[in-house]
């Protein structure tokens, strides 16, 4: 009888290691699209630039961005994921410079409050 305990119980740590370390894997992506600041991107869809129409700063978005605000990455399909991780880290130190910049960004993705992710700490840029 004990015998069976801890193999029945090895085989569900076993399968519990299979199925999280499958659950990561299948989430790592590599995506690229637009920086956008995603306070003014959800008031305006067309607020994807540096500058925006509704106010006179010329580096809305950069700004934005260094004070914390959350910023997203906009792919060609329309989709939005939110930057987290290390690229967000420091009031967005890493991501502030590059806004409205095309991106890529390689880590994982899932969902977080409600709105596609993307964790990761490290970017390449692609075009201006």
């Amino acid at each position: 009888m004990r015998k069976s305990a801890i193999l029945i119980t090895a085989c569900v740590i076993a399968l519990v290691a299979i199925v999280t370390t499958w659950r990561a894997f299948a989430q790592s992506q590599t995506l690229t699209g637009k920086l956008v600041d995603l306070a003014c991107y959800s008031l305006n869809k067309e607020e994807t630039g540096n500058a925006h129409r509704r106010g006179s700063a010329m580096i809305c978005a950069q700004a934005c961005a260094r004070e914390g605000f959350a910023v997203g990455l906009l792919t060609d399909a329309g989709k939005v994921y939110e930057v987290r991780g290390g690229l967000a880290a420091n009031l967005n130190a890493k991501l502030a410079p590059h806004m409205s910049h095309t991106v890529t960004i390689s880590g994982q993705v899932g969902e977080a409050d409600g709105m596609p992710a993307i964790t990761a700490d490290e970017l390449k840029m692609v075009g201006k």
